[in-house]
């Protein structure tokens, strides 16, 4: 049995009409596992890398003020009566040296970000996906911090003991913390960096965070812009 030419043409163009309405419904719960979780990969990565490079490069952390790292309000208060003295270029030096110290500390950081996406599960990526503004930034701060700390210390350490004020921020900080006034993060100059270090690179991946959720086709990749619009 043989069709008229115009009826097969009208078939044919019904069989384009269904699938195009098809491929119109796509949302959050039509993404496949493999995408879902390359989306967001891509997504870490790119928040990452992008904060690793702003941070850790020279004055990434003096220069910005969403992270800039000043004296603990402790030992900020003692600053006047420390330029009398006339120790304010060692308190300024102070300050310069820990910002340059968490930003030698920050490049460190990118295998240990690397390694957690690649840890990351579908589970993972899809509650992560459902979640808030700044659910890719907690994850990292879950999967990375105490290791990142463990690795930021000693760098962050060689660069502040070479300033004088250093010995004497860790006595004053050392009494403070034994009457509750500071937590045993900030009892030490080596400590504090290394908290507000992670602090900083952690807010970094988090504002990129919020862009790409605020324009995923702007970040220049497919899949984030495939699987993030899906969200809007």
């Amino acid at each position: 049995m043989s069709f008229p030419v115009s009826s097969l043409r009208r078939m044919v163009a019904a069989s384009f009409l269904l699938a195009s309405c098809g491929a119109l419904a796509f949302s959050l719960s039509d993404l496949s596992n493999q995408d879902a979780t390359a989306g967001l990969k891509a997504a870490l990565e790119k928040g990452a890398s992008s904060a690793v490079a702003n941070l850790g490069r020279q004055n990434g952390f003096l220069n910005n003020d969403k992270v800039k790292i000043h004296l603990p309000g402790a030992l900020e208060q003692a600053m006047p009566i420390l330029r009398m003295t006339g120790m304010g270029s060692q308190v300024d030096g102070l300050v310069a040296d820990m910002n340059h110290a968490a930003e030698a500390a920050v490049p460190l950081a990118k295998p240990l970000l690397v390694n957690a996406v690649k840890s990351m599960s579908v589970t993972d990526a899809k509650n992560i996906l459902a979640g808030g503004d700044t659910s890719v930034t907690d994850f990292f701060r879950q999967k990375t911090s105490a290791e990142l700390a463990v690795k930021f210390l000693p760098i962050v350490r060689q660069i502040t003991d070479k300033n004088g004020l250093s010995a004497r921020y860790n006595a004053v900080m050392g009494q403070a913390s034994k009457t509750g006034l500071v937590s045993s993060e900030q009892s030490t100059v080596e400590g504090y960096v290394t908290q507000r270090a992670l602090d900083g690179l952690f807010l970094m991946i988090g504002e990129e965070e919020k862009a790409i959720r605020k324009d995923p086709v702007g970040s220049g990749s497919a899949i984030i812009g495939k699987v993030f619009g899906a969200m809007r």
